[in-house]
């Protein structure tokens, strides 16, 4: 995902990248959209599944502080993909359990913001273990 962000959002994110100072597993840091049709880029840096209890906090960290990032610059639009589920190994339903409980909570201790959350999934297979998931939690 990463890739394809930076190579669309042209070669001035990744040098303001490069003042960010790096960014840790469960952290997110902001820059500019650049050439995307986003005015803003949030980047998160979720952890390399290893079955330990640390991950799922590190990804729950991923979701909650991108979004309360967002409502810092007045963002009330984010999109997410499956973060973590692609070459670092996270298994998807998982992943999608921990993502839906950290947006869900997010956004009720924040009723009053007004944030649009949108997941992106890559496949259809994808979409059908978030709406598995959702309908879970109802």
């Amino acid at each position: 995902m990463d890739g394809a962000i930076h190579r669309a959002a042209g070669p001035k994110l990744l040098e303001e990248c490069r003042t960010l100072g790096g960014c840790e597993t469960g952290q997110a840091k902001i820059t500019k959209g650049y050439d995307l049709p986003a005015k803003y880029v949030i980047h998160t840096v979720g952890p390399i599944y290893s079955a330990s209890s640390r991950d799922a906090a590190e990804l729950y960290s991923c979701y909650y502080g991108s979004l309360d990032l967002a409502s810092q610059n007045d963002i009330h639009s984010i999109a997410f993909p499956g973060i973590s589920t692609g070459v670092y190994g996270y298994p998807k339903e998982e992943a999608a359990q921990i993502a839906i409980k950290a947006v869900v909570n997010w956004l009720d201790e924040h009723k009053d913001y007004g944030m649009q959350v949108n997941i992106v999934c890559y496949s259809n297979a994808d979409y059908r273990v978030y709406e598995t998931v959702v309908r879970g939690n109802k």
